[in-house]
Formats: C-alpha cells, sequence, structure tokens
C-alpha cells in the first residue's frame, strides 16, 4: 500500500514581484515626485513624461494621458479655478494620505497595526496589555481580566474534581501593563541651508513627518502629534499641509522653535510628552523684545547659542525631553548639540539622510515607558 510522503520544513523558489496594474506603478512613482515637488501637480506631471520617455513607463495600450484620467475618476485629481482664473488641476485628501501611506510603508516598513494603540509603561496593575503573567484575585479587579482557564485549574486542584467547586481563593488574574499616552512635538527645520550644497534635505524631512503622521495615527489614534517649522520664526502646520512644505530664505530660529513646541506640549494632558528636533544647521537668529530679528551666522553666536541652552534647560524642568536629530556633522555644530543635549537630559542623533526615518522610529517606540514626576 502506497502512501503519500508528507515533508515538512521550507521551499524555496524564485522571488515574484508582486503583480500591479500599470496605474498602481504609476501612482507611486507620481506620490513620490509630489512629495519632490512640494505638492505642484503641473510640475510633477511634467516630470512623469520626462521619466516615461526615458524608461518607457507606458506604452500604447495605456498612456501619462490615461493615468491622468484615472487619477481623476478614482478622486486622487480635481480641476480647479486657479486664482488668476485659468481653470487647472490640484491633488485631492486623498492623494495627501496616500502619500503618507506610502511614506510610512518605505521609511517605516509595513508594520502591522495594533489594537488600541497605546504606550506600554512598565507599572503593572489594572492595565490594557497581558504582561503574561497572573496573580491571584484582589478586591476591585476587573471581572474580565480574571483568567477563567487558570481559575478552573486552581479550583480542581484545591478542592477535587469529584466535587467541583469554585472560590475567590481559586480566581487568578491575569496581570496586565497600563498604556500611556505619548504627545509628540516634531520641529522640522525650513531654513535656507535644508536645500544648500545641492543637497535636498527637506523632502527626506517631510516623508518622515508624514510617516510618522501616519504611524500614529493608525497604530496610536490615542497619542497626539503636533508638527511645527521655524526659519526666522516658528508656526505650526497641519498634516494636510505637509506635502507642501517649501524652504524658505531664513535664518534658524531655534529658540522660537522650542517656544512654541512647549506651549504646544503645556495644553496637553498627558504625562508623557516629547519634542522631536530635525535640523541641519546652527542657531542663527533671535527675534528681539522690540519685534526686529538678531542674526549672524558666522560660526556660533553665543548669544544666541547660550538662548538655546536656557531653552532647554526650561524645557527640562517641565520634564519634556528633546530629541535632536541633526542632518549635519560638523565638529563645532556637533559640540553645540552636545552641550545642548546635556542641558536638557535629551538625546541627540547625529545623522545624515539615510536611515532618518527609522531612527526616528525607533526612538519614538523606546519613548513609550511611561515617566512618572517625582519617582
Amino acid at each position: 500500500m502506497n502512501k503519500k510522503l508528507h515533508r515538512k520544513g521550507f521551499r524555496f523558489q524564485s522571488y515574484k514581484a508582486p503583480d500591479q496594474s500599470p496605474f498602481d506603478k504609476l501612482l507611486e512613482i507620481f506620490n513620490e515626485l509630489i512629495t519632490h515637488t512640494s505638492g505642484d501637480l503641473d510640475e510633477a506631471l511634467d516630470w512623469l513624461r520626462e521619466l516615461d520617455k526615458e524608461y518607457n513607463l507606458t506604452n500604447e495600450d495605456y498612456t501619462i494621458d490615461d493615468f491622468i484620467e484615472e487619477l481623476k475618476e478614482k478622486g486622487y485629481i480635481r480641476e480647479e479655478i486657479k486664482p488668476d482664473g485659468s481653470g487647472g488641476m490640484a491633488i485631492t485628501a486623498k492623494t495627501e494620505r496616500a502619500i503618507r501611506k506610502q511614506a510610512l510603508d518605505k521609511i517605516f516598513g509595513k508594520l502591522k497595526k495594533s489594537g488600541s494603540g497605546n504606550h506600554r509603561t512598565a507599572h503593572s496593575g489594572r492595565g490594557d496589555e497581558h504582561t503574561g503573567d497572573y496573580r491571584e484575585y484582589r478586591y476591585g479587579d476587573a471581572i474580565e481580566r480574571i483568567s477563567m482557564t487558570e481559575s478552573l485549574r486552581n479550583a480542581q486542584i484545591n478542592n477535587g474534581a469529584d466535587e467541583f467547586r469554585l472560590t475567590e481563593d481559586d480566581l487568578v488574574i491575569e496581570d496586565t501593563h497600563f498604556k500611556a499616552q505619548m504627545s509628540t512635538v516634531l520641529m522640522i527645520d525650513i531654513s535656507h541651508s535644508m536645500i544648500l550644497y545641492g543637497e535636498d534635505r527637506i523632502t527626506p524631512a517631510k516623508k518622515v513627518a508624514m510617516a510618522l503622521a501616519e504611524l500614529i495615527t493608525t497604530r496610536y489614534p490615542k497619542d497626539t502629534l503636533d508638527i511645527l517649522v521655524f526659519g526666522n520664526d516658528a508656526w505650526p502646520i497641519k498634516i494636510k499641509d505637509l506635502p507642501y512644505l517649501q524652504v524658505g530664505p531664513y535664518h534658524t530660529n531655534t529658540v522660537a522653535g522650542l517656544q512654541l513646541g512647549m506651549d504646544m506640549l503645556r495644553r496637553k494632558r498627558n504625562t508623557n510628552k516629547q519634542i522631536f528636533m530635525i535640523t541641519d544647521g546652527k542657531p542663527s537668529c533671535i527675534r528681539m523684545p522690540d519685534g526686529t530679528y538678531y542674526k549672524n551666522s558666522v560660526g556660533l553666536d553665543k548669544f544666541v547659542v547660550d538662548k538655546c541652552y536656557n531653552m532647554a534647560a526650561q524645557a527640562r524642568k517641565l520634564h519634556i525631553p528633546i530629541t535632536t536629530f541633526m542632518i549635519a556633522q560638523d565638529p563645532y555644530l556637533m559640540q553645540f548639540v552636545q552641550e545642548f543635549t546635556r542641558a536638557n537630559q535629551g538625546k541627540a542623533f547625529y545623522t545624515g539622510l539615510r536611515g532618518l526615518g527609522e531612527m526616528i522610529f525607533e526612538d519614538y517606540e523606546t519613548n513609550r515607558k511611561k515617566r512618572v514626576r517625582g519617582a
């Protein structure tokens, strides 16, 4: 009698890329171009046509014009009237969401969604997330935390199987972690140096911000994320404005950014608060009480630098750690960041553009432990 052999183990075969429709392939490229052009649809489509000529992205069965029509049909772009009265097209909120999701997938990988999306702490008790441990029942424990399997097993051991009885002493509780909410402010430097020397630093910063926004809204919906930009001054921007963010002819007023970030966090009820700052340059600007600007781009100005150190110390008193992601590695700038970090007791990463997103993600994840004041 012949029996089929069932073999267990791994089966290896050549990688096959997932099938993508012509629209999906072009949409991925289109989203990248929209980010690089700061939301300028006409410029993005011009670049797409040039790429098509060079790399034959389309064929006679599906052209760039077909792609544009499908973008309209699926709600990614819309017709609009421009300020000068002429007709034109613009991207929609659906495209903005698609760009954020693509940034999250590319920078942080395809993350699995979790349930309630809060941040676990080291404190056990009546919480939300099972620790893997069990303990005896205590008065006041929630009924839904009782482990029936463990409790029934306890009853059999304590009282025997012949005459089954379940008493309060038999009850076992699944121990859980408290989950803490986190409030984060992301500061993005938009001074002119972010596009100097032929290096585009603002686009990676935008991608990181969009990915972080998508991460928090989908995986940690109870957390908050506020985004601000700083040049000569600082001002908040909405998540939907990120694709359109551009660098200006600004100096770097780090103090203004920190002041605004701390004001934002003061209004949050969460105990856990933090600031992420992405910058590539030295602080070079301060707004004076009379409204004028003190600027000095030569070296590190002691007046400006001391103001930064004072802000770092203030944030420390408010239990707001600052993590600086420095997109530059000049020794004197690194020394400034070291002193700044020491004054705040925060953290600093000295990085190029590659790996910036992964570092911010990892730091966000490791900051999930609740900080208890007075502990």
